[in-house]
């Protein structure tokens, strides 16, 4: 018996008709033999998991650099709520939960160190520019397993490209992804900024908390039920008009009061003087970059800023600043 086929089959019969069925992918750029286990989707997201990028995702931070206690995100922790929410929402519009939960491991594979600082600063340091969205795209494409790539699916590496606010992913998984990831940062940024003693939870605005909730389970419940209820049946994703307007309110207000003010951003412009002078370095002594590197810039004719740019971009913030001390602080030494 081929399980994979037995899968197919049940996708084909109960699943909703505006579902991704995995025997209907556009495929891989390399075509391989079919798993007599696993349907397409569920080997994306098993090599996804089983990625070294993925695994680096756990010493990278979301939003407060080097905090001080063991409970606050990190870019893993924020990626593994992403998938959780996204596959409820996917298993109740009886949608793809593979392709769902494949696309939400991988949106945040390319995140630079030291969250959404780090990634300004190396798109203003690489003239062809830096986005997380497109480095994830091409850490499985090209960066993952010493340049040959996880050879994934087009929807999935579709859904990890369109994922953020102005994408539009070509499917209905895809635009879950896309919304959990909001209703997932904005929720837990709340519940690490108030850890982190930036506010409480009545001084959050009552036009938003008044349609959304009062707590972090009140909002994840309120939102994740109107999305469900707004999509069911439909050929999209969606929220209703009162509920996407706080959505996008809070998202605002944390901002301007968290994202881009007050004490998680205190020490945004040291790491980003310090992600530019190890850029600058490299870019100098572009000999000192890992082998695999080297071999991945002369195989697929790459510039060396690029090169530079993905070498960074894949540190984590502990192994950047140990860069740093190693290339820039002064050791004692004895005669």
């Amino acid at each position: 018996m081929n399980i994979r086929e037995t899968t197919e089959e049940w996708e084909r019969r109960y699943l909703s008709p505006y579902a991704s069925l995995s025997a209907d992918t556009r495929g891989r750029d390399q075509a391989e033999p079919l798993c007599d286990i696993r349907p397409e989707y569920q080997r994306d997201r098993d090599r996804i998991l089983h990625s070294k990028a993925f695994r680096r995702m756990k010493h990278k931070t979301q939003v407060f650099l080097a905090p001080e206690g063991d409970h606050y995100r990190t870019r893993l922790t924020h990626t593994l709520e992403v998938a959780q929410i996204a596959r409820t929402i996917a298993k109740a519009l009886r949608l793809n939960e593979s392709l769902t939960e494949a696309i939400a491991l991988g949106h945040d594979l390319g995140h630079s160190p030291f969250g959404h600082s780090g990634e300004a600063i190396l798109n203003q340091l690489c003239s062809g520019g830096f986005s997380h969205y497109e480095q994830s795209v091409r850490v499985v494409e090209a960066l993952e397993k010493k340049g040959k790539g996880l050879n994934l699916t087009w929807e999935v590496r579709d859904g990890i490209l369109n994922h953020p606010t102005s994408g539009c992913p070509s499917t209905l998984e895809g635009h879950i992804v896309r919304l959990s990831d909001k209703i997932a940062y904005i929720n837990h940024d709340i519940d690490d900024a108030i850890r982190a003693k930036i506010f409480e939870e009545p001084d959050l605005p009552a036009a938003y908390t008044d349609v959304l909730g009062h707590s972090v389970r009140e909002r994840l419940n309120t939102m994740i039920h109107d999305l469900i209820g707004q999509s069911m049946g439909k050929d999209r994703i969606c929220m209703s008009p009162g509920m996407e307007s706080a959505m996008h309110g809070l998202r605002k207000w944390m901002f301007e009061n968290v994202y881009e003010n007050g004490a998680a951003r205190t020490e945004e412009t040291r790491a980003q003087h310090m992600l530019e002078m190890l850029y600058d370095y490299y870019r100098k002594h572009i000999g000192e970059l890992p082998k695999e590197y080297l071999q991945m810039m002369r195989e697929r004719d790459e510039t060396e800023e690029r090169t530079v740019c993905d070498y960074i971009a894949g540190m984590t913030d502990g192994y950047a600043i140990d860069r740093f001390e190693a290339l820039f602080i002064p050791k004692s030494w004895k005669i």
